[in-house]
């Protein structure tokens, strides 16, 4: 699998591409290409054609999950070959406000409707044969318990949407996540479930974690004992939660630009 960071919150010091406070991966594996989350804007269109990638060319749409900074991006992405499916759960297109301001999908089930062929669901998809969407993520870790973010027209948002991916290799799974809302060990245990193995080889995304307390600390001690090779927290994770991952298990810098192969 290869997978190139299209836009993320940050840029690397000699490479002249764009950012923004979000998220969005293209990636390839057994021979499909995937984009999975749009940004918040078009940047991660202007960062493609700087890399040479032609989305346009996208097999499969893949969502984390509904929020603007991952789903913004959209409406700007360019018409592909032809209409292809976008796998997310149900919950991408529920309207959403957080202190008043909508942060929900930009674009309506109707529109998406018409583009791609939908296949929302909350149950895991294997994808390819070493690709998989996780699905609904249960919440099996007492120190992450589901919080609400936000609100929906029925509710607190659990943002029950929340999901991520895994790729299947010879040293165990690598995981994609989007924004962690789930809790960043309860994804690694459904990827686990769902791909039926323990070990994992890599993790790259948002683990949304901001604050040096108790859940930071049992995450850390969590992480430590998956003997994870490659760990690489973006997008969500403040400096201080990156630090005190850092003092434990060595982590690596993310932004946008970023090329990462994995077998």
């Amino acid at each position: 699998m290869k997978l190139t960071v299209l836009v993320e919150n940050s840029t690397y010091i000699d490479q002249y591409y764009l950012a923004e406070p979000a998220l969005s991966f293209y990636l390839e594996a057994d021979g499909k290409k995937f984009l999975f989350d749009t940004g918040y804007s078009d940047v991660y269109i202007q960062n493609a054609k700087k890399m040479g990638i032609p989305l346009s060319a996208i097999d499969m749409l893949l969502f984390s999950h509904g929020h603007h900074d991952h789903t913004g991006g959209l409406k700007y992405l360019p018409q592909t070959q032809k209409k292809i499916p976008l796998v997310a759960h149900p919950g991408i297109f529920v309207q959403r406000e957080v202190n008043g301001v909508n942060v929900g999908n930009p674009v309506s089930l109707m529109d998406c409707m018409q583009k791609f062929e939908l296949c929302l669901d909350r149950a895991p998809i294997q994808l390819t044969e070493h690709l998989f969407y996780l699905g609904e993520i249960p919440s099996v870790c007492d120190f992450e318990p589901r919080r609400a973010f936000g609100e929906t027209p029925s509710g607190p948002d659990y943002m029950l949407d929340d999901t991520a991916l895994a790729y299947r290799t010879k040293e165990g799974l690598f995981i994609i996540t989007g924004c962690s809302h789930s809790g960043i060990c309860n994804i690694v245990e459904q990827a686990k479930r769902v791909c039926g193995t323990d070990r994992i080889a890599g993790i790259i995304g948002g683990f949304h974690l901001f604050d040096v307390d108790e859940r930071l600390e049992k995450t850390i001690a969590y992480l430590k004992e998956q003997q994870i090779k490659v760990l690489l927290p973006c997008h969500c994770v403040s400096f201080q939660a990156k630090a005190a991952i850092h003092q434990e298990i060595p982590i690596g810098e993310v932004a946008t630009g970023l090329v990462l192969e994995v077998e």
